[in-house]
């Protein structure tokens, strides 16, 4: 008899079916695991013994072969373990291949027989709605599951607990979604930056379109304070948004508690980060979602971006175009989400001073050339905004005027984006960012007056098509915050600004 399983495998956000199948024969005693297996995978015949044997069961004494199908696809995960000891308890006659054909199976064991969390549960949720299977899971992940919508969950916390729910012995209670119940301790706003109105208003233009902004100024300037605080002036993600979210944080093991994640991303990587920690991927077979994959739908933040490899810098080019990420390899071809806001900052050289009128920089300019050039003119064409940061002395800092605060900058942020949602409800778009080829010209047209003025910017500044319809998407988000259907000069001069301070330097 061969006992057959359904459970998955993960080929970044998609679930992939994976059917196990477990055969026993006469001769000498054996288990063997087939179907490329990783080596989590092979020491899962260890944990699963000792597991049955915490409740009483032992393997017989005969040749044991698990197969993985498809067998010429490579499996990772300890979510394997729970499927193959239930295929093997089907042969051992506990239980009847008829209660489990219905169900996705996923389950770390322990040695006691307790079932362990797991990553993926909730894609793999959502794929068994797809196939119209119940998921059978540890309890812990149970309301990380129950966000899929799925009606016929069982999340048990120990392997005797599940027998006994699927010999009617016990009854498991569906888990329920768990709303997230974190308490807001970020209590940073954006009125607590004393000055620096002209960075302020930049970070409005960027949050209200998602465009990409660099910030270029002295030590103390105040680029790392701007930047933690532009989250506090997003939107609220959507449903599908959250849904993304979690999505990839589950594979990347970072649900907690069943809870998904409610707010948007902020990603702030060092800058001794690796390619693989950037754009995914890893050590081993199975492709981790990267930093740019975590910030899908947030911000990710790079500080003292010419210290990052510039290696690392410029595999950002694709996805700031695309909005996902391809990752290739020799044995595997994986694609994750990676539609994120790019926030950059930097010193304009590396003693931080190039310019300062108080310090001057010691090498200059040969230390500000150097410096800068580590980042490259077809990334820095990317950069919608580009925000020279000047720093405050003492006496402007403690003589300046209250600003706005987060709350109030986020209503207009809010009005703006919900004009963009109206607008381009059928094209597949959600933001000005995200104009492209004939969308430009349907939405970003200018008056005759802005589109010269735009004309003499581009010949003079010798800009290049991608750096021309960055001006008319940044331009068409300065009008929607001040609710404008048409874009003007005014609109157009602001944008070129935030382009020419970098053509300038």
């Amino acid at each position: 008899m061969v006992a057959q399983i359904n459970t998955v495998t993960f080929h970044g956000i998609e679930v992939v079916d994976v059917n196990v199948q477990a055969h026993f024969s006469p001769g000498m005693p054996a288990f063997s695991l087939v179907g490329l297996p990783d080596k989590t995978i092979a020491e899962s015949r260890e944990r699963i013994r000792a597991a049955l044997h915490s409740i009483g069961l032992a393997l017989p004494s005969q040749r044991i072969i698990v197969n993985l199908s498809p067998a010429d696809l490579v499996k990772e995960g300890s979510h394997f373990d729970l499927p193959i000891a239930m295929a093997l308890l089907i042969n051992m006659g506990v239980l009847s291949e008829e209660e489990l054909k219905n169900y996705l199976i996923l389950g770390e064991l322990a040695l006691d027989g307790s079932l362990v969390q797991v990553n993926g549960v909730l894609p793999a949720a959502i794929g068994a709605n797809e196939r119209n299977y119940g998921i059978i899971c540890p309890d812990i992940n149970g309301g990380e599951a129950a966000w899929s919508g799925n009606a016929n969950i069982i999340a048990a916390k120990n392997i005797v607990q599940l027998i006994n729910h699927l010999k009617e012995r016990q009854t498991i209670a569906q888990p329920k979604a768990k709303a997230s119940t974190a308490i807001q301790t970020n209590l940073l706003d954006i009125k607590d930056i004393k000055g620096q109105e002209t960075a302020k208003r930049a970070l409005e233009i960027a949050a209200s379109g998602g465009h990409n902004m660099m910030m270029s100024g002295p030590p103390g300037a105040g680029k790392s304070m701007l930047a933690a605080r532009m989250a506090t002036i997003l939107p609220e993600m959507t449903a599908n948004e959250i849904l993304e979210c979690s999505m990839i944080a589950s594979i990347a093991g970072e649900i907690n508690d069943g809870q998904l994640k409610t707010t948007r991303p902020f990603r702030s990587p060092h800058h001794s980060c690796s390619m693989p920690a950037m754009v995914g991927g890893g050590a081993s077979k199975r492709v981790m979602p990267g930093e740019i994959s975590l910030a899908h739908n947030g911000v990710l933040f790079l500080d003292e971006l010419p210290e990052f490899p510039r290696v690392v810098v410029d595999s950002l080019r694709q996805p700031i175009e695309e909005g996902k990420i391809n990752i290739s390899r020799a044995n595997y071809h994986v694609t994750y989400p990676a539609k994120f806001q790019l926030i950059a900052a930097m010193n304009p050289c590396r003693c931080g001073f190039l310019g300062d009128t108080e310090r001057s920089c010691n090498k200059a300019p040969r230390c500000g050339a150097e410096y800068q050039s580590k980042i490259s003119g077809p990334f820095m064409d990317r950069i919608d905004i580009y925000l020279e940061v000047s720093g405050n002395s003492i006496n402007e800092i403690i003589h300046s005027k209250e600003s706005e605060d987060s709350a109030v900058i986020a209503k207009r942020v809010q009005a703006a984006r919900e004009i963009q949602i109206k607008r381009y409800k059928d094209t597949g778009i959600k933001n000005n960012s995200e104009l492209h080829g004939n969308l430009i010209k349907e939405f970003a047209e200018p008056t005759p007056e802005a589109k010269k003025l735009l004309h003499d910017a581009a010949e003079k500044m010798r800009l290049s098509m991608r750096g021309y319809n960055r001006i008319l998407k940044l331009a068409r988000s300065i009008a929607d915050l001040t609710q404008e259907e048409q874009i003007n000069k005014s609109h157009i001069g602001e944008a070129i600004n935030y382009r020419r301070q970098w053509y300038n330097t």
